[in-house]
């Protein structure tokens, strides 16, 4: 994790920006129903705290194990893109179903389908992303990507809080207007990537052979772990939905929350990952900890909305400053033929331990209360960077 040297000026592919407004469409999409979702689980569907945090974690979690199998089939046949397509069409194929849903059941088998289908795309589409990016400006592609994506994460809740005061809180008239810019993302993805042609002379291979598995290296591996010590760290943001909605702010306005801290994190994902390419990952990782410590303390405390919105933004510098990072990382470590599967396993330990923070933090709320929870992923944060800077002495 030393600093990269510093790469020549060089303008980002084409198919960078395809990937990043395809993200943007369907992330518009989802969160249009995400941010929706936790308050009609527990206002309208009569459910538990905890149970959010189940089901929150196991759809996360599913979304995360299943880039394992789509990124070791995307590494065998040497194509990326029809699983991408795939991925993306099932995200848009469930957003009918959440609009026509008579109750928990259909909600959680749409949740748990689009999911599914997000699995599907992902280490195909990041592996693709690598494979389209000269290494010296990788971190800069990772977070252009990144913060398109992200800036749909925003774009949605802003559209269903104005669609939820137009409306009078009708869910399903929202949940219908979601469809249209997961329709558009599938439509974008199929007509503006063109992917590099497979080379002539490369044999399809077993990515999960001992063989090819000893070629993800001791640097690779590290960077898996951190990946997964930091997730545990930081459980599900819809614990940021119910925070609001706990401090009595109006249902409307409650997906303003997702909107700000979107807005930071979309801001901040393209400056941190050009940032990442010249200076050294370890240092980055450490600060992104320290920014999530601070906002973990500060949502503990919050008693209104300008405290609230203060954790929430420090919430989304902490994703800016580390998540294109981390993904820059697992291209860089891993060999060109294995990123489709070096994305998948590390998605996947990221995916159990996402499993874990979101059923344990939805556990200490239930027992303990709301601040309890925040000041618990404090420690555990402050936990991990200690972790880590001792990790680097030792190296």
């Amino acid at each position: 994790m030393h600093a990269p040297e510093k790469p020549l000026r060089m303008s980002l592919p084409a198919g960078v920006w395809v990937l990043g407004f395809v993200s943007m469409l369907m992330d518009i999409s989802s969160e249009m129903i995400h941010s929706l979702l936790p308050m009609f689980l527990v206002g309208t569907l009569g459910v538990s705290v905890l149970a959010v945090g189940v089901i929150e974690g196991f759809a996360e979690a599913t979304a995360l194990v299943t880039k394992v199998f789509s990124g070791v089939l995307s590494d065998y046949l040497g194509r990326r893109k029809g699983l991408a397509v795939l991925g993306y069409a099932m995200g848009a194929l469930t957003k009918p179903v959440f609009a026509m849903a008579g109750g928990v059941g259909a909600v959680v088998a749409a949740r748990f389908i689009d999911r599914v289908g997000k699995g599907i795309r992902g280490a195909p589409r990041d592996a693709l992303l690598a494979d389209i990016t000269p290494p010296a400006i990788r971190g800069a592609a990772f977070g252009l990507r990144q913060s398109l994506d992200t800036v749909g994460a925003f774009v949605g809740p802003l559209l269903a809080t104005a669609l939820m005061l137009l409306w009078a809180n009708d869910f399903r008239a929202v949940f219908w207007v979601a469809v249209v810019p997961g329709a558009m993302a599938v439509a974008l993805l199929v007509i503006g990537i063109h992917e590099p042609p497979r080379a002539a002379h490369t044999p399809a291979t077993n990515p999960i052979r001992r063989d090819a598995l000893r070629r993800l290296g001791s640097a690779y591996w590290r960077v898996v772990l951190i990946g997964a010590v930091f997730t545990l760290a930081r459980f599900s943001e819809a614990f940021l939905v119910l925070r609001a909605q706990q401090l009595g702010i109006a249902m409307s306005w409650v997906p303003l929350v997702m909107v700000a801290m979107n807005a930071v994190y979309a801001a901040s994902a393209y400056p941190f990952g050009k940032l990442s390419d010249t200076m050294g990952h370890g240092r980055l990782l450490a600060l992104g900890l320290v920014v999530l410590v601070a906002s973990d303390l500060v949502l503990a405390v919050a008693g209104g909305w300008p405290v609230l919105l203060m954790g929430v933004a420090l919430w989304g510098v902490h994703m800016g400053m580390t998540q294109g990072l981390l993904a820059a990382m697992v291209a860089d470590t891993a060999p060109t033929d294995l990123r489709g599967t070096a994305f998948g396993f590390f998605n996947l330990l990221s995916g159990v331990t996402m499993l874990a923070s979101s059923v344990i933090a939805g556990l200490l709320w239930d027992r303990l209360g709301s601040a309890f929870t925040f000041y618990a992923g404090a420690g555990f944060a402050a936990l991990t960077l200690l972790g880590l800077v001792a990790s680097r002495q030792r190296r």
